[in-house]
């Protein structure tokens, strides 16, 4: 096994061990060090004994405040030799000030000491059994030694301490410390070489050891050479173990070795079970968690909270919360009392599943039992209400956590922060950052992306890039995300030349390392026409050397449609699969609406078969411009068999489909199919939205059957289903054309009583029809309202009624109105 040791170390084949120059000084029986400086001192540091009697004598009051002031002034002259003759020592004479002179060197006075000087202190701390404050003391020599300095640090530990008795202590925490360290390799030389020197590693240090090795295959040849050693096990060995062949994803093997424990004769223990419970929870496998944790039960272990809790989060993550709080009793049961722990593990459950219902009956019961919630569970409650919207909720359970004395932390402001903006409530979101920072928390770079984020949308692109300079000026650097929302924000609310700009000092300071910001740009020069500066920017994309994706090939092929450009969207469809991508949906889907608006329906119609050849499922999108084309050239039985189609392949229709679908049945003049198809929406869940009235009360009203619109309309009123204000101008304008004003002066002011925002455009729309169809008292009415909404005439108006009072002869009016014209220059000159 010593050979398998020495393999582990060769990785450090670059640290050469220094050669061996044998010294007298080696022959010592008192342990000393002051003929040490040979190796690990400089050359030209000399004993000087007049230097190390002073250093004595300041020493021999035993008051350090008085020999710290006599050191002061013997400090510029002290080297390593003399500090280590003179702890060397103290260290066999009086271990104690040895230690103290040690730190009183090296904290008051900045002294730094030698390598063997080190060593002299780690043995007189392993001497009086002070471990904590030796692997404290170790880990900083090994800390500031840094990795590859075990080949150095063992040839000086093996060559001047060899005869100390507690060198064989100071040895193993050497080793322990570099394992704690994550120097994994220099860990293993040590061990190598004190398996040369025949000193035995603790438990502790092997186990060390093979934790940090979990993820390789080197732990089970430390844990062969751990038997080989015949060093007891603890009971963390065999889980570590455990974890380890499970972290390598070989379960298998994992189990095995726990049964073949368990043959050896030892006893499986609880920390054992719960590891083997862990991973396989994990990694879902939680029916053979749950074996695991009956077969504790037959070995006569009673599983612990952990055990539990473990297992409980495993049953939640995998939803089944009926299970996990069936466990939750059944700990109850076995007297194992279920603790704060658990209740935020099964409230989070709720919260995955959406059923903040359950999670606050689990804070309840947690009341119940006498457990107070602590910040966690306020937490998982913020978050849930945040995802479901409820904000008020959400700022309730803040003034409850304030209350009960809880000082909000970063996750929970960024909880608040992200429902605000979703809300659109930027200014609060605002102030929560000021309140964050006035309570001395630092918002990070989530809370800042978040605020951002949050302005872009809203549209203030301008205080979203303050607080873009003001998040650099505290050094927090943004991402990619941030770089994402002020560019997006530029490039909506803004202009292409703004976002231009900044998306260009982004790529002169080298901040640029992904595709995102590129398809940005090139999605927005795609949607404003500007084709060539997309393809353009393509072209930069690969100079930068940065893959494109296919996002970029959908931008591109999208603004290739727009400016009806098909053969050249097609190009690039084609140069898609030269990049290794492939289409998706949307590729297909835009292609074929700009066939369909082309009226080219055999080629849409070719490029769904490719898209279907190619194992690509369509969408409810994409059949819908399928539909939309049959219903242009009138095919509409064939859209009726393509929904029944969609239906057989499990892809359901939306509103947008239906709608469609719907719009050419009411084209076509068969609102009885049209209702048809509104039924068949409902009888599949699918929700009729305001454009489905909309289209069907539009359709009634074009069929001429305006009584049976009306009748729906009140329906639909009826059932307080929402409509929105093109479905109240659909009829105002059917009434008008038939010349009944009352009805249509009725649900213009329904119109306005629903709050809906009333223009100068409906009032002149209303007032063109009535004066089409003379009804000048109503225009009087009409013009009457408009002015007291605080409308203005325009000319146009002013014409239309003019010559409306003109036609029947109601020439005060013409002559009044004609006053008020000329009055406010309206008059054409």
């Amino acid at each position: 096994m010593l050979n398998h040791i020495h393999q582990w170390t060769r990785p450090l084949k670059r640290f050469p061990l220094k050669s061996l120059t044998p010294l007298s000084s080696l022959t010592f029986t008192k342990p000393s060090a002051s003929a040490s400086a040979a190796a690990d001192t400089n050359p030209a540091d000399t004993y000087d004994p007049a230097a190390s009697l002073e250093i004595l004598k300041c020493l021999k009051s035993k008051d350090l405040y008085s020999s710290s002031l006599c050191l002061k002034t013997l400090v510029d002259r002290l080297n390593s030799v003399q500090v280590d003759e003179v702890i060397g020592d103290l260290g066999a004479e009086d271990p104690e000030l040895a230690i103290e002179l040690f730190y009183l060197l090296k904290n008051e006075h900045g002294f730094r000491h030698s390598r063997v000087c080190s060593f002299v202190v780690a043995h007189v701390l392993a001497g009086k059994r002070r471990l904590m404050e030796l692997r404290s003391f170790l880990r900083e020599l090994v800390e500031e030694e840094g990795s590859g300095s075990a080949p150095s640090l063992c040839e000086l530990l093996g060559n001047r301490f060899r005869v100390w008795e507690s060198n064989g202590l100071v040895w193993d925490m050497f080793a322990f410390v570099y394992s704690r360290s994550e120097m994994v390799h220099d860990a293993l030389f040590v061990l190598a070489k004190m398996k040369d020197l025949n000193i035995r590693a603790s438990i502790l240090t092997y186990n060390s050891l093979l934790f940090n090795l979990r993820h390789t295959n080197i732990m089970l040849d430390v844990y062969e050479e751990i038997k080989a050693s015949g060093t007891p096990q603890s009971e963390y060995t065999t889980s570590i173990l455990v974890d380890g062949l499970c972290r390598q994803s070989l379960f298998q093997e994992a189990v095995a070795f726990h049964q073949e424990t368990e043959r050896k004769g030892s006893m499986p223990s609880v920390v054992s079970f719960n590891t083997l419970i862990s991973r396989f929870c994990e990694v879902g496998y939680v029916d053979v968690a749950k074996s695991f944790f009956c077969m504790m039960f037959k070995y006569g272990l009673l599983p612990d909270a952990y055990s539990y809790n473990i297992l409980i989060h495993g049953l939640c993550v995998a939803g089944s919360m009926e299970e996990a709080l069936e466990f939750t009793d059944d700990m109850e049961n076995h007297g194992v009392e279920p603790d704060v722990v658990t209740y935020n593990i099964l409230a989070k459950g709720f919260h995955l599943l959406g059923m903040m219902c359950g999670a606050w009956e689990i804070i309840r019961h947690m009341l119940h039992k006498g457990l107070n919630p602590d910040i966690v569970i306020y937490t998982i409650l913020m978050c849930g209400h945040c995802q479901t919207g409820d904000i008020e909720k959400v700022s309730e359970l803040r003034e409850e956590m304030l209350s009960q004395g809880f000082q909000l932390n970063d996750i929970c402001y960024s909880v608040l922060l992200s429902s605000l903006c979703k809300k659109g409530r930027i200014s609060e979101a605002l102030s929560l950052l000021h309140e964050m920072e006035s309570i001395g928390l630092k918002p990070d770079l989530v809370t800042y992306s978040i605020l951002i984020h949050g302005l872009c949308k809203q549209g203030e692109v301008q205080h979203a890039i303050q607080l873009y300079n003001k998040m650099h000026s505290k050094r927090v650097f943004p991402n990619s995300f941030t770089h994402s929302a002020i560019l997006w924000g530029l490039s909506e609310k803004g202009t292409l030349s703004e976002a231009r700009t900044f998306f260009d000092a982004l790529t002169k300071s080298g901040l640029i390392k992904d595709i995102v910001l590129y398809n940005i740009m090139i999605h927005r020069y795609a949607k404003h026409g500007k084709i060539g500066e997309a393809v353009q920017l393509y072209k930069q994309i690969f100079e930068s050397r940065i893959t494109p994706s296919i996002v970029t090939f959908n931008s591109l092929i999208y603004g290739f449609c727009k400016s009806r450009k098909l053969a050249e969207a097609r190009t690039w469809l084609d140069a898609i699969n030269t990049h290794g991508l492939v289409p998706t949906a949307v590729t297909y889907t835009t292609l074929m609406n700009a066939l369909c608006e082309e009226g080219n329906i055999r080629g849409m119609l070719e490029v769904l078969s490719e898209m279907e050849t190619r194992a690509i499922k369509p969408t409810s999108v994409t059949y819908t411009v399928v539909v939309k084309g049959l219903c242009k050239q009138h095919r509409l039985q064939e859209s009726l068999h393509l929904l029944d189609s969609m239906h057989a392949k499990g892809i359901s229709p939306d509103e947008f489909t239906y709608n469609t679908i719907i719009h050419c049945f009411c084209k076509a003049q068969d609102m009885r199919k049209a209702f048809q198809l509104h039924s068949e929406m409902l009888l599949h869940n699918v929700q009729p939205g305001p454009v489905t009235y909309n289209v069907l009360i539009n359709g009634l009203c074009v069929n001429r059957d305006l009584k049976e619109a009306d009748r729906y309309f009140s329906f639909l009123q009826d059932q307080n289903i929402r409509l929105t204000k093109p479905a109240y101008t659909t009829l105002i304008k059917a009434h008008c054309a038939k010349g009944d004003a009352s009805k249509a002066d009725a649900l213009f002011r329904q119109m306005v009583e629903k709050g809906f925002e009333i223009s100068i455009r409906d009032y002149s729309a209303m007032i063109n029809r009535l004066s089409r169809r003379k009804l000048t008292t109503n225009v009087k009415v009409f013009l009457r309202m408009m002015l007291s909404d605080g409308i203005s005439l325009d000319q146009e108006i002013c014409l239309v009624i003019l010559n409306a009072f003109r036609g029947v002869g109601d020439l005060n009016s013409e002559f009044e109105l004609l006053a008020v014209t000329i009055k406010h220059g309206l008059f054409p000159d």
